[in-house]
């Protein structure tokens, strides 16, 4: 009777293991394995957090951002007073800069991706889908293109065409996507002699229609995880030219900015580089943890 049971109740477990498996996609299997991964979660909250502070947190202090105080010059954070996180050399709230800088270095890494991904995904899946003589000339030209320094030839586009943060977006943007089209190139490759598409063409499919329908989306993995690791990039590229001076100009910041300037006052006021630093330090470690848990998620290897 016991080993009736113990059978009885072997049969209902894998009964309900099945219908629990049944209808579950592969996307819904890699955002399971995604959230089960502690490091990526964190990360995801972290960054959620910090994108929040950078909408509301200006608004929580008394202060704008161009507000001067001669007054409060190079103050020490301390919560005695409404200066949470200091002031800079000119009387200017931290707190107050901190958050807009992280608005707008985090509104230029998002934006600046999103063109990288759109010229990226749209060159990578034509080369490898057309193929032959239109591939290599494609490639040849990518491969010009990496053999130019790119952050000099951003500093170029930049210097010429004057310091605004709209061509900021579109510099970083178009020298950004080279690699995205390697990936999606080579993905292209594997998938284009499938079934799938193969049975498209016969059915008199366009070519284009093929690309946008049936190949792009099914590159898209390793794309994700390729996004997430280049929003940090494209932050750390805007911060190089920030500090060069050639980045973000008054009355905006970001944290490229406030880095600049903090290394001047390292001596006298370390906060104003210590600050900024961390939060750009602990931002590319979330979108680097976030990376990491959308390749393991994603991998074939171990579905």
């Amino acid at each position: 009777m016991a080993l009736f049971q113990a059978q009885s109740d072997a049969q209902l477990a894998l009964m309900d293991a099945a219908a629990r498996l049944q209808g579950r996609s592969l996307w819904q299997d890699a955002l399971e394995r995604f959230k089960s991964n502690k490091a990526a979660m964190g990360g995801v909250i972290v960054l959620c957090l910090i994108g929040f502070m950078s909408v509301v947190g200006p608004m929580m202090s008394p202060y704008r951002l161009e507000d001067l105080s001669w007054e409060a010059i190079s103050i020490a954070p301390t919560m005695d007073n409404s200066h949470w996180l200091g002031t800079d050399d000119t009387g200017r709230d931290m707190w107050v800069l901190t958050w807009m800088g992280a608005r707008v270095s985090l509104t230029i890494g998002i934006m600046t991706t999103i063109i990288a991904l759109l010229i990226g995904v749209a060159y990578g899946a034509t080369a490898g889908y057309v193929g032959g003589r239109t591939d290599n000339f494609m490639m040849r030209f990518v491969d010009v293109l990496y053999a130019l320094p790119l952050l000099f030839f951003i500093i170029i586009l930049v210097t010429v065409f004057g310091r605004n943060i709209y061509l900021v977006f579109v510099a970083i943007g178009c020298v950004e996507w080279l690699t995205m089209a390697r990936i999606v190139r080579g993905q292209t490759l594997s998938i284009k002699r499938k079934e799938y598409i193969e049975a498209a063409l016969a059915s008199g499919v366009k070519t284009g229609t093929v690309i946008r329908r049936h190949v792009i989306p099914n590159v898209i993995g390793p794309v994700i995880v390729y996004v997430t690791l280049l929003v940090p990039t494209n932050i750390l590229v805007e911060s190089y030219l920030s500090f060069l001076g050639l980045g973000v100009q008054e009355p905006l910041t970001s944290w490229g900015v406030l880095i600049s300037r903090g290394a001047n006052s390292l001596e006298t006021a370390p906060w104003l580089l210590i600050i900024p630093a961390i939060c750009l330090a602990i931002t590319m470690f979330c979108f680097n943890f976030i990376g990491d848990g959308l390749r393991d998620a994603l991998d074939p290897k171990d579905r």
